[in-house]
């Protein structure tokens, strides 16, 4: 079986008003990515992190800057191809 896959990114953290808080709004948030991505016929693969290093620039590297590490989360959806 062959697969084509869409690899759909999502942000680190998700805000939520403290009176709206119930506990499990993370769950509920990539329900709806997934349930949406359902919808157009796609399946839930998985979700990984992914590190990006971003490097200073000539002038921000003799100014001390350091390297800059941000994570990010790519949710992976996948059907079948008909080819």
């Amino acid at each position: 079986m062959v697969y084509e896959y869409k690899m759909v990114q999502v942000p680190p953290t998700i805000a939520v008003k403290e009176r709206q808080s119930r506990g499990p709004e993370a769950a509920y948030y990539l329900e709806s990515i997934v349930s949406e991505q359902a919808a157009n016929g796609w399946e839930f693969y998985r979700v990984d992190t992914i590190g990006v290093v971003t490097k200073p620039g000539c002038l921000g590297g003799l100014l001390g800057a350091k390297e800059v590490l941000r994570e990010y989360y790519v949710v992976t959806f996948r059907r079948e191809n008909s080819r």
